[in-house]
């Protein structure tokens, strides 16, 4: 992705939070220059990955494979100096984007409808007796194309078939477990805000996609950054 393109994504979400009032903690206005100055007192967020995150899953093709976000907190299956056992993001996803197929293995989430426009989810289960193995040697379990998928919605609980649309609106939401593939689109009308509330994330190695992806984006550094991304921070400065 360019740096542009990341940049005005990022102000079109700061737009969208604003619209539909939504806060964020100070930390996620600070400048690059401003993360310069700041010392340990921020190490758990350097650690945990925390604020701005854009990608385009290494594809080049933001506008229809895409999806930018924030985590807000977090703690750290690696640290145990960051014991929280929940993690919460805030999303947009745009008209016509798609975050792609993909199932977790030790994460369960809500993923929520917060404003904006609908989101319209596709499951199956992860078949756990066929694997096949990626181009980079990871192994992923195949979808299960015939078994129905049970669904977890506000307090409901029902089954749809494997592949059959989803679509929740504003205050809904779908609770997501371990072994259950997904994937969204956003239909025409613009962005939806998406929240996410979920046990502890790790987006490097909890995210098996059925397509061999990358989670994060490559950069050409066409302008300067508004906003660092979460893998960007500098070294507190002392």
């Amino acid at each position: 992705m360019k740096r542009s393109e990341i940049n005005a994504t990022i102000r079109k979400f700061e737009a969208l939070l604003e619209e539909c009032r939504f806060c964020l903690p100070p930390y996620l206005s600070f400048t690059p220059d401003e993360w310069k100055t700041k010392n340990h007192e921020y190490d758990e967020i350097r650690d945990n990955e925390l604020g701005w995150d854009v990608t385009d899953y290494g594809e080049g093709h933001f506008d229809k494979l895409g999806l930018a976000l924030i985590t807000i907190r977090n703690g750290n299956i690696h640290n145990p100096e960051y014991p929280k056992p929940y993690a919460e993001k805030i999303m947009m996803c745009d008209s016509g984007q798609v975050s792609p197929m993909h199932y977790h293995v030790n994460k369960m989430e809500d993923i929520i409808c917060r404003g904006g426009n609908d989101i319209v989810f596709t499951f199956y289960n992860a078949d756990q007796s066929r694997v096949h193995r990626q181009e980079d040697g990871r192994d992923v379990f195949e979808k299960d194309l015939e078994n129905d998928v049970l669904i977890y919605r506000d307090g409901r609980r029902y089954k749809v078939r494997a592949g059959e649309p989803v679509r929740i609106h504003k205050g809904e939401s779908i609770t997501l477990v371990p072994y259950q593939y997904h994937e969204f689109i956003i239909p025409a009308g613009g962005p939806s805000l998406i929240g996410e509330v979920s046990k502890v994330n790790d987006d490097h190695t909890d995210n098996f996609f059925h397509e061999p992806l990358g989670r994060f984006p490559h950069i050409e550094e066409d302008e300067p950054a508004y906003r660092l991304l979460c893998t960007e921070y500098p070294k507190a400065k002392d």
